[in-house]
C-alpha cells in the first residue's frame, strides 16, 4: 500500500522542522520498505506571498485525497497587516474546518531525560502521561456572530459567540472515552458550567454518553481554572482530558511545558471514520516561533513525533511507531538537545544535527 502525504511545511521554523520529519520518513521508506508519496505545497503566510490567500483550493483538494497531511507551523509578524481574515491562521482554521477534524488530540509525556528541563519539580511531573482531546472545529473561534462594530459613541465593540451542539460534543467525547478506555479508563471534562450555558450543554451531554455507553470508564468535571491550577499541582491526577476549542487550546499549551519544552509535544487532528478512512493532520504544537526562524536551531522533535504519532494513531504500525519513540528517547538520553532543552553547560546543537542523531539511533 502506498501512503499518499501532503506535506505543508507553513512559516517561520516550519520549513526548518518538518524538514527533518520527512527525512525520517524517507528512511522508514528505505529501510521499513514504507511506501511514501510526499507532495509539499503552500499554507499560511508562504501561500498569501504565492498566491494572496493564507489557503487555497488548491490545497483543500489535495488535503481531501491525501492519506494525511503533515503541518508544520503558519504565521508571522510579516503579515500582522493583511486583513483578519486572510491571515495566515485563518489558513490553519480553514483546513481544519474544510476536513472536519473536529478531535485534536494533544499528548502530555515527558521523557525521563528531560526531567530537569521541566517547569515542575521532577518528583511531580516523573512519569507524566496526559493526553487532551480538544474539540476543534466549533466553540467560539467558530461561532456565529462574530465580529467589530462601532457604537454610536464612536468606542469599538468586538464580539464572539460560544456554541455547541449535542452532536459537535458527542463527537468529540466518543474520541476521548475510546482512548482512555484504551489506557488508565479515567476522563476528565473540562468546562466553566457554573457561569457558561453552552458549558451546561456540553456537562449533561458528556454525562448522558458516559451513561450510555462508557459506564467502564470513570467520568470526572472539572471547571477550567481549577484545572488550569491541578496542571500545575498535581498533574498525574489526570489521564485523558476532555474539553472545548478554547480551553483546550490554553490548557494543551500549559501542559506542553510541564514537559520540558513546547517543542517536544506533537498533534493529531482526526475527522470522522468514513468507510474506513479517516482524515488527518498532524502537526507539531510550537508555532512558528519567528524569532529563530532561519537560525538553524529549532528543536524538531516535535515534528518527528508527528510521525511517531501518525505511525501509532492512524497507521497502527505499533513497531514501527516504538521504534522511533524508543530513538528519540535514545537521543535525548545521549544528551543530544536544542537549546530549548539543553541544560546548564551542555552544548546546544542545530535542527539538523537533532535529525541527523535521530537517523543514527533509528540505524543502531
Amino acid at each position: 500500500m502506498t501512503h499518499n502525504l501532503l506535506f505543508l511545511p507553513g512559516d517561520g521554523i516550519g520549513p526548518e522542522v518538518m524538514r527533518e520529519a520527512r527525512r525520517v520518513l524517507e528512511w522508514l521508506g528505505a529501510k521499513r520498505g514504507l511506501k511514501l508519496t510526499i507532495t509539499e505545497m503552500l499554507i499560511g503566510g508562504a501561500s498569501i506571498d504565492m498566491h494572496g490567500v493564507p489557503l487555497t483550493d488548491a490545497v483543500i483538494a489535495a488535503a481531501q485525497n491525501a492519506d494525511v497531511v503533515f503541518l508544520g507551523a503558519v504565521g508571522g509578524p510579516k503579515w500582522a497587516g493583511v486583513a483578519h481574515d486572510k491571515r495566515p491562521e485563518a489558513g490553519l482554521l480553514g483546513i481544519r474546518k474544510a476536513l472536519d477534524l473536529f478531535a485534536n488530540l494533544r499528548p502530555a509525556v515527558i521523557f525521563d531525560a528531560l526531567l530537569d528541563a521541566s517547569s515542575l519539580k521532577p518528583d511531580i511531573v516523573r512519569g507524566l502521561d496526559i493526553m487532551i482531546v480538544r474539540e476543534l472545529v466549533g466553540g467560539v473561534y467558530f461561532g456565529q456572530p462574530r465580529g467589530i462594530e462601532i457604537l454610536p459613541d464612536g468606542q469599538k465593540r468586538g464580539y464572539n459567540t460560544q456554541t455547541y451542539s449535542t452532536h459537535e460534543i458527542q463527537r468529540v467525547a466518543r474520541v476521548a472515552f475510546e482512548l482512555a478506555r484504551a489506557r488508565r479508563k479515567a476522563l476528565c471534562s473540562v468546562d466553566k458550567a457554573n457561569v457558561m450555558e453552552s458549558s451546561i450543554v456540553w456537562r449533561e451531554t458528556v454525562t448522558e454518553l458516559h451513561q450510555a455507553e462508557y459506564a467502564d470508564v470513570t467520568l470526572s468535571h472539572m471547571y477550567v481554572d481549577n484545572c488550569a491550577m491541578q496542571l500545575c499541582r498535581a498533574p498525574k491526577q489526570f489521564d485523558v482530558i476532555l474539553t472545548d476549542n478554547l480551553f483546550g487550546d490554553i490548557l494543551s499549551d500549559e501542559a506542553s511545558m510541564l514537559t520540558g519544552s513546547i517543542g517536544m509535544l506533537p498533534s493529531a487532528s482526526l475527522g470522522a471514520e468514513i468507510n474506513g478512512k479517516r482524515a488527518a493532520l498532524y502537526e507539531p504544537i510550537h508555532g512558528s516561533a519567528p524569532d529563530i526562524a532561519g537560525k538553524g536551531i529549532a528543536n524538531p522533535l516535535a515534528a518527528i513525533l508527528c510521525v511517531e504519532m501518525w505511525l501509532r494513531t492512524s497507521r497502527r504500525d505499533l513497531a514501527a511507531a516504538d521504534l522511533l519513540a524508543k530513538a528519540v528517547a535514545q537521543v535525548l538520553q545521549n544528551g543530544a538537545r536544542t537549546a530549548d532543552i539543553a541544560t546548564s553547560g551542555q552544548k546546544a546543537l542545530t535542527t539538523q544535527e537533532v535529525g541527523d542523531a535521530v537517523l543514527k539511533a533509528l540505524e543502531n
